[in-house]
């Protein structure tokens, strides 16, 4: 089973790429056969082609994040985190929590981002 330390180091990989990162960086961290679900309740994406995919289509604009809670037990993960991307003159913020597990290369296996249309908030400048 991978450490705390190394899926908690993974996490915050996951946090640095994904703002800016290509599909195809992010889905590197994700194991071969892995699967994303985001947000839960959508058609899953799996193997990484289809996640590098994924990633690709949610690109655009500039987007930072920010870790604000954190808790590692076992093979599994669970963070909350806040995204806000900026388009033109439109500023997008959605909190999700993701609930992730590892594999014992700590290579993300399955990924569930928990939240929905109603926890967008977007606001013009």
């Amino acid at each position: 089973m991978a450490s705390s330390e190394s899926i908690m180091k993974v996490i915050y990989k996951y946090l640095a790429t994904a703002p800016m990162g290509t599909g195809a960086e992010i889905a590197a961290l994700y194991a071969p056969g892995a699967r994303v679900e985001d947000p839960v309740g959508t058609a899953a994406h799996v193997g990484t082609d289809a996640i590098t995919a994924f990633y690709d289509s949610v690109r655009g604009g500039e987007r930072t994040i920010e870790l604000l809670t954190l808790r590692v037990a076992a093979d599994t993960a669970a963070f909350h985190f806040r995204v806000t991307t900026v388009i033109e003159n439109t500023t997008i913020v959605v909190e999700p929590i993701d609930v992730m597990t590892f594999d014992d290369q700590s290579q993300i296996t399955t990924m569930r981002a928990i939240w929905s249309p109603a926890d967008v908030v977007t606001s013009t400048a």
